[in-house]
């Protein structure tokens, strides 16, 4: 069996509020999901400790970007006064500010925003952004 990728994954919770602009349905009204984020960033070697990355710094990485959402009314932001707070591009708001802060020291594997227990979308990068 040949080895593939290590992944190291880190979890954390926001509350926020939104409402979709242009959608036929409940979610057309305000209302909040209590968010939980997964992101996970991915290696083929560990580093010179045995570590992909440390789970605390990939925390402290993950934190400052959802503090940003949480509590918040989305629609308010201003990446989402032209974008609709969808699970989608919240996902992508997340990926594109941790990936942002993660710098190239490791690859960003995906993220993963549960708007309940049952329902979540996983952002991931395109081909020409994975590294080998």
């Amino acid at each position: 069996m040949t080895l593939g990728m290590f992944k190291v994954k880190v979890l954390t919770t926001f509350s926020a509020a939104h409402h979709l602009r242009g959608y036929r349905g409940d979610c057309e009204r305000l209302h909040g999901h209590n968010y939980r984020v997964e992101v996970a960033v991915a290696s083929r070697e560990p580093g010179p400790t045995g570590l992909v990355m440390d789970f605390r710094e990939l925390k402290d990485v993950l934190e400052s970007v959802v503090e940003r959402l949480d509590h918040r009314l989305l629609n308010e932001l201003d990446y989402f006064k032209e974008k609709n707070p969808s699970a989608e591009n919240i996902a992508r708001y997340i990926f594109e500010a941790v990936g942002k802060a993660l710098g190239s020291e490791v690859s960003l594997a995906e993220v993963t925003v549960w708007e309940n227990d049952t329902c979540c979308v996983t952002c991931t990068p395109g081909p020409q952004d994975r590294s080998p």
